[in-house]
């Protein structure tokens, strides 16, 4: 098997390549010269679904939403957290998923309801970690081990929960069971709370529908890398090989 952090000169241009996809030369020069959109740019990860790169948007200090902006890439305000709930990990997507009809479809399964369709998004992702990051517009490595089946409103909006690659107490973990319970706890507390706004009588319908595991999560991983090479063929350059 090759070693994946490389050496020396091979390591950078594995970076390189993986950051922005692939032999074509026109694409690899472009990576050079101009920063990558975070969602169309950055590869998914040579070893996806089992290791994934994570583009983070909120880090768990944020007193703002942050989220990409789809058409420039850059991050962007999405809103102020008015209230007194704060994302308690890493939070961000996966680059090169959308969340459309094979997503859908795997949730309706999974949840035994028919209409569900896609929110047209990056799948999101949780990523555990004890190292203190201080700041989003991040890129890092991680291991999912399993995913919430959340459904906003009729749309599927799974979450992915993965832990970073060598952290040193969440690294090990190979399966959600293995999560402490008051921060899985939380951390769907705050899915189920953060778009409602005390005192008015209309809230946003979330709803958890189940928690599963890291099979099943990769299999959401590689469902909604299907349904991005399905909305964007014409960036087909820059995907990997094989998923």
């Amino acid at each position: 098997m090759r070693d994946k952090r490389g050496k020396g000169k091979g390591e950078n241009a594995d970076k390189t390549t993986e950051m922005h996809g692939g032999s074509d030369p026109f694409q690899r020069l472009l990576g050079m010269m101009f920063k990558a959109h975070p969602w169309h740019g950055v590869s998914i990860g040579e070893d996806a679904p089992e290791e994934v790169m994570a583009y983070i948007e909120i880090v768990p200090t944020d007193t703002v939403k942050y989220e990409v902006d789809k058409r420039s890439g850059f991050l962007k305000v999405d809103r102020p957290q008015r209230f007194s709930n704060f994302c308690p990990v890493y939070y961000g997507l996966i680059p090169q998923t959308y969340s459309g009809e094979q997503v859908a479809r795997m949730f309706a399964k999974r949840a035994r309801r028919k209409g569900m369709v896609g929110d047209g998004d990056p799948l999101d992702i949780c990523v555990l970690s004890e190292k203190s990051i201080p700041h989003s517009d991040i890129l890092l490595r991680a291991l999912p081990i399993g995913g919430l089946s959340l459904a906003d409103g009729g749309e599927a909006d799974d979450k992915i929960i993965a832990v970073m690659r060598d952290d040193a107490v969440y690294g090990n973990f190979t399966d959600i069971s293995q999560c402490p319970t008051a921060l899985m706890d939380r951390l769907q507390h705050y899915f189920l709370t953060y778009k409602s706004a005390p005192g008015t009588m209309r809230h946003k319908v979330v709803e958890i529908t189940s928690v599963y595991g890291r099979e099943e999560a990769l299999k959401v991983i590689r469902a909604s890398h299907a349904d991005y090479r399905a909305k964007y063929p014409e960036l087909s350059s820059l995907w990997p090989k094989n998923l």
